[in-house]
């Protein structure tokens, strides 16, 4: 089965495709980058760029991270709206969705629930049999392979 792993973001949004055929395999991560804008046209933007994604990779199960906590409440007003679009996108496509918390999460990859995000990374790699530094990039992606492995050991 392909999993998509999502981190909501309102400019960045981390993804992270992997396969959980016989184990967990990488398929694809990044981030979809919106540049700032009107906030209806960073949400369509969002919206059409995950609708690109969800076609090239025809994921089975779609995980995402809960909005949990934010320091700067207009930055989570913008991360929520993002993220109901994100979620309606994928309801669009009738793909079954996952959400967790940051804390859900971290404790699915690295047995902790406060770990800090090297560690998530560290053990994103081992777990996607990558080795302990392959990881580069936005720590957003990372994080949406973290989500991704959590929904495939939750897919029930």
């Amino acid at each position: 089965m392909i999993i998509l792993g999502i981190d909501p973001g309102s400019t960045h949004i981390g993804y992270g495709i992997i396969s959980n055929d016989k184990k967990l395999a990488l398929i694809d991560y990044g981030t979809i980058e919106i540049g700032r804008k009107r906030t209806d046209l960073l949400i369509l933007e969002a919206s059409k760029k995950l609708e690109s994604l969800i076609k090239k990779h025809k994921p089975g199960l779609v995980g995402i991270e809960k909005l949990y906590f934010v320091k700067n409440i207009k930055t989570g007003i913008e991360v929520a709206q993002t993220r109901g679009a994100l979620i309606l996108e994928i309801a669009k496509h009738n793909i079954p969705i996952k959400e967790f918390s940051p804390s859900e999460i971290k404790l699915a990859v690295t047995s902790y629930g406060l770990a800090d995000k090297k560690s998530v990374a560290k053990m994103v790699a081992i777990l996607l049999g990558l080795g302990k530094n392959y990881l580069k990039g936005h720590d957003d992606a990372t994080d949406a392979l973290a989500v991704a492995i959590t929904t495939a050991n939750n897919k029930y």
